[in-house]
């Protein structure tokens, strides 16, 4: 009951309680305040309440009329059907009461109204919710005038008598109707507490209205102007009951829903363009800002790239949890000397990046390098490890030309420069970026290698150890360059991460794989899955699941022959993840972790991911017969998918004998060069039946003989 009234305003309550209020004086001062109202100025009255009442059914019933075409809901369309017949049958009883010749018919018309007002209302509530159709609008509607009609030929017809004989009977029993209205309407409200407000105090009013009419024996009797009064409020009070839930509650909904969407938003926004365990802008947030100001003034800007020295060792020696600790705390100290203009990020490559978009003067940025050098002085506590935070800085100044992403470049090369001096810290100079000016050149070709078609697609089949059948391939991108010729993925993969290419790339691999795999369908092959690799800047593509579905749509391919890879350094995010993997999944294809064992994440995002397969890296697999701590690790990742109900591929086969490991492990697919190297669409079609004979050339060598379809 407090949290009904606390959702209800003072001003609403009152406006319950005082027409009931109002009541005390009428049964106390009747006979004064008709003295008041005498002769002509009480015909007047009386009919204004009239006209209003007219006024508030009408209004009732063209709200919801109009309110109809976007719920469709049942009760809002027979509500306003209810109130347009009873709008109907008033103004046809004001006109009546005007006519000395038809004034008998306005009794009869007034009883009638009562009686359908007080039983409608009642079957309205109790009839059950439904959907309906905009052509029940106009035909019930249309239905009501017929309805009218009907009512006044009643009235016409019947003696009059017989109306002087149930008023009181037809008032005493809308009397019982409304008192059963207020009971069912009080229980929903606490689950509707506004709505069930305003229409049990109609209610009441009409309950008061009946109970003046019984004691009114006389049409201008103050008992009689005063039922016509409580009937107008009852009307107001049904009219507020429908336009806030018509209007005024979806409107409050869409306001909340507006504001938790720009909350969620704005959550997003920090995920994407925060580093998740410094809270600092990431790399992302710097080329964006750099893109925006680095040529929006004259004065001379700078980037600083930070490295912890030797944190790869580090963290290899303390973990992944507590190098992320060390981590934090280095962020902690260079944001506590940062001055308000500097702008500090956080990078992938668990790098510190600083950018200045107003450099004084040089020196300025010799005592920043000095101040940082200085905050790392003391040993960080990382749980029981006490850890030196020595520093690698690099520094570059913005020359009026190039990009935002050469000048950080130029800052990391620095940096990078720094690990081989005593001081530490680097000014770039022009001769450090030889070693990387033909991976600059290479960028700018990247650009143009899309739009000129010389990217195409592999094919490497993957085997389904259980059967022998080649069920799935992996889409593996190539660039044939016209000058350079081909240029392994390793190198320009990188390079189109960090130019923002990627996007692109990725959506025409998508998309070319997906229409591959059904043009072998089409050529009559057995349908197979294929496997695309997606690249951590598609992760934050924001349409990247309106584009998966898209292309899927267009190409026709089934989702469940697609499957989307990551790699175990993209779970870092794992609420992120989370929700964009099961929208994902949603489509109906599957998800793989690619490269499993090789990345630094916590092994938490396989009970939260939906992942169907692991793929374990080929760095395991390669001296499986070799190495026992090799062999551990691939039996022990196989025996935790297994736990877990995924799908287990190895990557890399080259060796019968690394094959017999994986088989007797129980391993369900492999893939590597002991069956197939990667090979054009065109191989997959022309010796698809050549491959099977591979396979069943390379398992009877194992003496695996099963009866397997080929």
């Amino acid at each position: 009951m407090e949290r009904w009234f606390n959702q209800i305003e003072k001003k609403e309550i009152w406006y319950m309680v005082l027409p009931l209020l109002l009541v005390i004086p009428l049964l106390s001062f009747s006979n004064q305040i008709y003295g008041v109202f005498q002769g002509g100025m009480y015909q007047d009255l009386k009919l204004v309440i009239q006209v209003l009442i007219i006024v508030f059914t009408m209004a009732i019933a063209i709200q919801s009329y109009l309110v109809f075409s976007h719920l469709l809901s049942n009760q809002t369309l027979y509500i306003g059907n209810m109130f347009f017949i009873i709008a109907l049958l008033e103004l046809v009883s004001l006109f009546f009461s005007q006519s000395s010749e038809w004034s008998f018919l306005d009794e009869p018309l007034h009883i009638l109204m009562r009686l359908y007002l007080s039983i409608g209302f009642l079957l309205i509530i109790l009839y059950p919710k439904k959907r309906l159709t905009m052509n029940h609008r106009i035909l019930t509607y249309g239905s009501s005038v017929l309805f009218v009609l009907g009512t006044v030929f009643l009235a016409y017809i019947l003696p009059k008598h017989w109306f002087d004989y149930i008023d009181n009977m037809v008032h005493l029993f809308a009397i019982i109707l409304q008192i059963i209205t207020i009971v069912i309407v009080s229980k929903y409200v606490k689950k509707l507490p506004k709505r069930s407000m305003w229409l049990i105090s109609a209610a009441i009013s009409l309950i008061v209205s009946d109970v003046f009419f019984i004691v009114s024996q006389d049409q201008n009797a103050i008992w009689d102007f005063s039922a016509l009064i409580y009937q107008f409020l009852a009307f107001y009070f049904f009219l507020k009951a429908i336009y806030y839930t018509s209007v005024e509650k979806p409107f409050q909904q869409l306001l909340k829903i507006k504001k938790d969407l720009e909350q969620s938003q704005q959550e997003l926004r920090f995920q994407a363009y925060h580093d998740d365990i410094t809270l600092l802008p990431n790399e992302h947030l710097l080329l964006k800002t750099l893109k925006e100001n680095l040529h929006d003034n004259k004065a001379q800007k700078a980037i600083i790239a930070i490295e912890i020295d030797r944190f790869a060792a580090i963290r290899s020696s303390i973990g992944i949890s507590n190098s992320n600790k060390m981590m934090k705390l280095v962020a902690e100290r260079i944001q506590a000397i940062v001055p308000p203009h500097y702008f500090a990020t956080k990078l992938r490559e668990e790098q510190f990046v600083i950018y200045i978009n107003h450099v004084k003067t040089i020196e300025e940025l010799l005592q920043f390098c000095l101040n940082l050098k200085s905050a790392m002085t003391d040993p960080l506590q990382v749980q029981l490890f006490s850890l030196n935070g020595n520093l690698n800085i690099g520094i570059a100044l913005y020359e009026d030309k190039g990009t935002g992403e050469e000048l950080l470049m130029h800052a990391q090369l620095a940096m990078q420069e720094a690990r081989q001096i005593p001081q530490r810290f680097l000014f770039y100079k022009p001769y450090m970026s030889k070693g990387i000016a033909d991976r600059i050149l290479l960028e700018q070709d990247l650009h143009n290698a899309l739009a000129n078609n010389e990217f195409y697609l592999d094919y490497q089949p993957q085997v389904n150890l259980k059967t022998g059948t080649i069920e799935s391939v992996e889409a593996l991108v190539r660039w044939r360059h016209p000058t350079r010729g081909f240029v392994p993925p390793d190198v320009f993969i990188p390079i189109a991460e960090e130019c923002g290419l990627i996007i692109p790339l990725g959506k025409w691999i998508l998309e070319t794989a997906c229409t591959q795999a059904k043009t072998w369908e089409k050529q009559g092959l057995p349908p197979m899955k294929v496997a695309v690799n997606l690249s951590l800047g598609q992760l934050f593509q924001q349409d990247l699941v309106e584009m998966v579905q898209e292309i899927l749509q267009r190409t026709k391919l089934d989702p469940k022959f697609l499957q989307l890879e990551i790699t175990e350094s993209m779970t870092m995010n794992i609420d992120q993840m989370t929700q964009l993997l099961h929208e994902l999944k949603a489509l109906g294809i599957q998800i793989a972790v690619d490269d499993f064992g090789t990345g630094y994440s916590s092994l938490s995002y396989l009970k939260e991911f939906p992942i169907d397969c692991l793929k374990i890296d080929r760095t395991f697999v390669r001296n499986v017969p070799h190495n026992p701590n090799d062999e551990a690790l691939v039996s022990m990742i196989i025996s935790m998918a297994k736990h877990l109900r995924l799908k287990v591929v190895a990557e890399g086969i080259e060796e019968v004998e690394q094959l017999s490991f994986l088989i007797d492990g129980g391993c369900d697919y492999i893939q590597g060069y002991l069956f197939s190297k990667p090979v054009s669409p065109q191989q997959i079609t022309e010796t698809y039946k050549d491959l099977h004979h591979r396979v069943d050339e390379v398992l009877t060598q194992l003496q695996y003989i099963d009866d397997y379809i080929i």
